[in-house]
């Protein structure tokens, strides 16, 4: 027979955290039964915006920009386009260093697999179609009409495309009609769009616990048998090659919404064990300048950081200019990378190569400023008014009730 006090001893432990912080618990056994979503309490830490990781994220993308000027395997050949002589006799130890950044993109694709589940969580997957188009869309056509009206002004590094292709990159669907990108970068958003669609099933089920780990299951069996599979749609669908990393994310999220389990640590560790395998054969297949050693201990620190952050020890973390660095991450993303080399090669030889990198970052990171206020804001506004207007419209017309307004 259980006493009452170790009944409360227990739903305390259920409860609460490390240092008595507030844990949301795991989903309750009708949830478990039934599927219905619960009503849940914030993580640990009583809510509100991760700022730490938006941190992570301003750091991905700088790594990602230093990896493209100074620590590509392009960019060290004799006689490359952009500075003329391999980089890593210019500066040896920036492209030691440099040559580790292209973990940044797997990095962004486990804070996505987080940020994704957190931000969908209760929503309708109309709100969901929404939510991505205004994150997506407005800087997205910024950056393609941008770089390419500069690279039509400053020919010589990167092939310009043809209009029609050119107009293609403004759906962001060209990577599924073999047209190529505007920007070499643009791939990464393929791999997003494709994670979205899954996710889309799953929100349009309605979010849980068990949902969730159940579509991690799932996706984690696809990616590992579609390579041998035979089956391009299954391929296709499946991103074995990104699939992985998302799914970290999705079980670092319900770590922080539901505390720590066996089954989520085990998904992430299946993650860990699958991602190291991925980046050895980037590395050995794509990158040429880096280690495998390296990529796999740059990778395990960041799983861990963001396990940190998922529990709740970086909850102290509160600085407000976190929150536009983050913000800011996506446009840099965007922008940096054929503009920024083939302004390399136009300057180099002006100034110490160092300070040059440094020089075109810091005027990248300032152009994401301006178009983060002055395009994504504005045009998120309209687009999400015009979209929540159209969906309004279309439920009048397909006469369902309470059709007359849609939540933002």
């Amino acid at each position: 027979m259980v006493h009452a006090a170790d009944s409360r001893t227990e739903i305390r432990e259920r409860v609460m955290g490390k240092a008595g912080l507030p844990k949301q618990p795991l989903p309750p056994l009708a949830e478990a039964v039934t599927g219905a979503p619960a009503t849940a309490r914030r993580a640990p830490g009583g809510g509100g915006r991760l700022y730490a990781i938006d941190g992570l994220r301003l750091l991905a993308a700088l790594m990602v920009a230093a990896h493209h000027y100074a620590g590509t395997w392009r960019a060290d050949r004799p006689g490359n386009a952009i500075w003329d002589r391999p980089v890593s006799e210019i500066m040896p130890t920036v492209f030691r260093f440099a040559s580790y950044g292209w973990i940044g993109v797997e990095i962004f694709f486990v804070i996505s697999g987080f940020v994704i589940c957190m931000s969908c969580w209760g929503r309708t997957p109309r709100q969901f179609f929404v939510s991505r188009v205004i994150r997506l869309y407005p800087a997205y056509w910024f950056a393609v009409l941008f770089t390419t009206a500069f690279l039509v002004a400053v020919p010589g590094v990167w092939e310009r495309l043809r209009l029609r292709e050119v107009l293609l990159n403004l759906t962001m669907l060209q990577s599924g009609s073999r047209v190529p990108n505007v920007d070499g970068v643009y791939w990464t958003l393929w791999s997003e769009l494709r994670f979205y669609l899954l996710f889309l099933v799953v929100v349009a089920m309605g979010l849980t616990y068990r949902r969730v780990v159940l579509f991690c299951c799932l996706w984690g069996a696809a990616a590992m048998i579609a390579p041998v599979s035979g089956l391009p749609l299954l391929e296709l669908a499946a991103n074995p090659d990104g699939a992985w990393y998302f799914i970290a994310g999705l079980a670092l999220y319900l770590m922080h919404r539901f505390g720590q389990d066996l089954l989520l640590w085990g998904i992430l560790a299946m993650a860990w064990l699958m991602g190291q395998m991925e980046l050895g054969r980037r590395v050995a297949e794509v990158e040429h300048v880096s280690g495998w050693r390296g990529s796999v201990l740059i990778f395990t620190v960041f799983l861990l950081f963001m396990v940190a952050a998922a529990l709740g020890y970086t909850d102290r973390i509160r600085w407000k200019w976190l929150v536009t660095a983050g913000a800011m991450t996506y446009p840099l993303y965007l922008v940096h990378y054929a503009v920024g080399t083939t302004l390399i090669s136009r300057l180099h030889g002006t100034m110490d190569a160092r300070l040059l990198v440094v020089s075109v970052i810091a005027g990248f990171l300032a152009l994401s400023y301006l178009v983060h206020r002055l395009v994504e804001r504005p045009l998120s506004r309209l687009l999400k008014t015009g979209l929540n207007t159209s969906f309004a419209r279309l439920r009048k017309a397909s006469g369902v009730p309470g059709g007359t307004g849609v939540p933002g």
